[in-house]
């Protein structure tokens, strides 16, 4: 006869995570789910903010000027126009007869430099689109240097402790000691560098350490929670441990960092350029500054004041879009607001109740 089963092992096959679903996730299924939790999902949370919208929307703008924008624009030269012609002037925008069936039409746009010129009559729409591209590799290179360097270490020194904690942060208190502009006029100065790539490493090279010590108190505190000491009670390594449940907590306040990161890019690269530190080229909105109060002096003539104005205004709106764009990044990292976007971009109902998985255990 055969041995009865015992309880124990009853209540054991009884238990949900003893048992297994019935039906198989395919690999369709398996790739729109990773679409909507990586694409749909925090789209959807920053188109829901009119904040982030717009914001994104500007750097959108900024992305194409400095990719397409650069393809259909000509390369400023002199003679392109009539000398500080004013923007918006009477001519900038005129239609030309297209023939459709016999019938002249005016439905042929024709843009001709919508911003006026300078004293040399170069056009400044021409000379803002293509100084765009060097911008965005200088914020690119000197913003995500200055992130993913203090992020990390940040959050070693946080979690490691000890002599790892103690060697990090002298490393970065020295370097906070040491005055940030003078040093990137330093070594500017002395490299003279040409690629934006560079610059933009030269500008970020005294920028992680705040944000190192800012990261470092916040994993002092995360580490103690459950979901950490579950992982480190199941033998998970170090560097598992900080990708996986610690750093994912931090993004929120990183992103944030990262925006403001690029602002001083920004601002740190228009001034070396207006002061003529790095090496001079018209393809800059400082450069077109410096110009514009050196040649004519912009500043007290009415009839160059857009050729100072429109650069400052270029980079104020670049600026707006960053601070804009990363009031979303909150709600992005925001796992319960991802959570809820994910479910609905899944066809989900955000007020379904979910079922506990305890409700499976039959009850006796």
């Amino acid at each position: 006869m055969a041995s009865q089963q015992s309880d124990g092992d009853r209540v054991a096959e009884e238990l949900p995570f003893r048992t297994t679903a019935d039906a198989e996730i395919t690999g369709r299924e398996q790739l729109l789910h990773t679409v909507d939790s990586l694409i749909i999902a925090p789209f959807r949370i920053l188109w829901a903010d009119w904040r982030a919208r717009v914001g994104f929307l500007i750097i959108v703008l900024y992305v194409l000027m400095g990719t397409i924008g650069v393809l259909v624009n000509p390369v400023p030269t002199s003679g392109m126009g009539e000398r500080y012609l004013q923007p918006f002037h009477d001519n900038w925008l005129t239609f030309e007869t297209v023939t459709i069936l016999g019938v002249g039409l005016p439905i042929d746009p024709v843009i001709y430099l919508p911003l006026g010129t300078d004293a040399m009559s170069q056009g400044l729409w021409s000379q803002i689109v293509h100084a765009t591209p060097a911008m965005l590799k200088m914020i690119l290179a000197g913003a995500v240097f200055s992130t993913v360097v203090a992020t990390i270490l940040g959050t070693l020194a946080g979690y490691k402790g000890g002599f790892t904690d103690r060697s990090i942060m002298t490393m970065a208190d020295i370097t906070m000691t040491i005055p940030g502009l003078p040093l990137v006029i330093i070594i500017a100065a002395v490299l003279r560098p040409d690629n934006p790539y560079i610059i933009g490493l030269i500008l970020g090279i005294n920028n992680w350490a705040g944000l190192c010590r800012a990261v470092r108190s916040q994993v002092l505190s995360v580490r103690e929670r459950n979901f950490v000491e579950a992982s480190r009670a199941m033998g998970l390594s170090t560097p598992r441990i900080l990708v996986d449940d610690i750093i994912p907590d931090l993004m929120s306040y990183v992103s944030i960092h990262f925006v403001g990161a690029a602002r001083g890019i920004i601002f740190e690269s228009v001034a070396l350029y207006y002061l003529g530190i790095l090496p001079f080229t018209t393809f800059n909105w400082g450069v077109m500054m410096n110009l514009a109060y050196t040649t004519s002096g912009a500043l007290y003539t009415w009839e160059s004041a857009h050729w100072i104005f429109l650069p400052m205004i270029t980079i104020t709106i670049l600026s707006v879009g960053l601070i804009l764009f990363s009031q979303g990044l909150d709600r992005i990292f925001n796992p319960r607001v991802r959570a809820r976007h994910v479910k609905a971009a899944s066809g989900g109902d955000d007020d379904e109740e979910q079922t506990s998985p305890m409700a499976t255990v039959p009850t006796n």
